[in-house]
């Protein structure tokens, strides 16, 4: 499928990677056929990407007609196998914005279906506090900006940030289709620093089985300038997802 817009450029104002280790068994029941978790340290990598974006256009747009907002992605780390061997990447089973454009058009003219979301939070140069509420799903977090990393998923955050890096192609849901939109960031400015998790709480999560989501870590992104692109080809999916309706807000 062809979209009337193939790319758009973009500031992260501020991004957070809130990761949790989750159980193989209950990530793979998440995914559609043809996707399967990727592993770390015998975990599924999974989360909530928070993003605030500004200065959001397509490359020949003038900047005074950029628009920004507040974006979640709920995501698992996924990997397939395509004619190139072993690609990687992330799943995301649902979108949220805080602005009516991506849920207008969003898998319309360009990928990514989205659900209305309200955002409310603050933020210091030290911590950040996001609040998302929407009709199928809640999110909170509040996260310290900190020196030291902790993490039983990733060593060093050296290591998670290429982790993320590697995977920075996501797939989601098409609409009115059993087949995947795909979006690619990139960017020449790849930048993170650690957080410290102070409180987080998502209804998706909390829905899945007790015990097999495990909160890890968090990575900040700031001022990083990137560009959404479609991907030249997509994973072959072979059935649809195998998600119980209770874990996946609807």
């Amino acid at each position: 499928m062809s979209y009337f817009l193939p790319s758009l450029t973009a500031t992260i104002e501020r991004r957070l990677l809130i990761n949790y280790a989750l159980d193989p068994s209950v990530a793979a029941e998440l995914l559609p056929g043809g996707l399967r978790p990727q592993l770390v340290n015998g975990s599924a990598v999974a989360g909530v990407c928070l993003i605030r974006l500004g200065d959001m256009r397509t490359p020949w747009m003038p900047r005074a007609l950029g628009w920004g907002a507040e974006n979640a992605a709920h995501r698992i780390a996924v990997e397939w196998d395509d004619e190139g061997g072993t690609q990687r990447g992330v799943y995301i089973p649902v979108r949220h914005s805080a602005s009516w454009v991506p849920v207008a058009v969003g898998g319309r003219l360009f990928p990514g279906v989205h659900r209305h979301a309200r955002f409310t939070g603050s933020e210091t140069p030290n911590r950040i506090r996001v609040e998302l509420s929407a009709s199928d799903l809640r999110v909170s977090a509040d996260v310290a900006v900190v020196s030291e990393w902790r993490s039983r998923l990733f060593p060093t955050v050296d290591d998670a940030s290429e982790f993320f890096r590697a995977g920075s192609t996501g797939w989601s849901p098409r609409r009115g289709s059993e087949e995947l939109d795909g979006l690619s960031l990139g960017t020449d400015h790849w930048a993170v620093e650690p957080g410290r998790l102070l409180n987080v709480e998502s209804s998706f999560f909390d829905a899945l089985p007790e015990g097999s989501a495990r909160l890890d870590s968090v990575l900040v992104m700031r001022d990083v300038p990137i560009v959404w692109s479609v991907p030249s080809r997509s994973p072959q999916i072979t059935r649809e997802s195998s998600t119980p309706s209770a874990a996946v807000p609807r």
